[in-house]
């Protein structure tokens, strides 16, 4: 039972990492396309970009956003 309890931490910590990659991975082409000139700027505003361009963006990048609560 301890073994488990300390590998739960470690599978989430996992499984968040890979949900992040995925949403690069969505929208990374977007965020290129449409916010080319705020790549620089930070996360933040790129997403801010990216939800003033979400009618233009790719179904996998608004799922993407939607899923992560924007």
């Amino acid at each position: 039972m301890t073994k488990f309890l300390i590998v739960v931490p470690f599978v989430l910590i996992a499984s968040a990492a890979s949900a992040q990659q995925q949403g690069q991975d969505a929208c990374g082409r977007d965020a290129s396309r449409f916010c080319r000139a705020h790549l620089s700027e930070g996360d933040q505003v790129v997403l801010a970009c990216l939800k003033q361009n979400r009618a233009r963006l790719s179904k996998a990048c608004q799922a993407t956003l939607t899923a992560n609560g924007q």
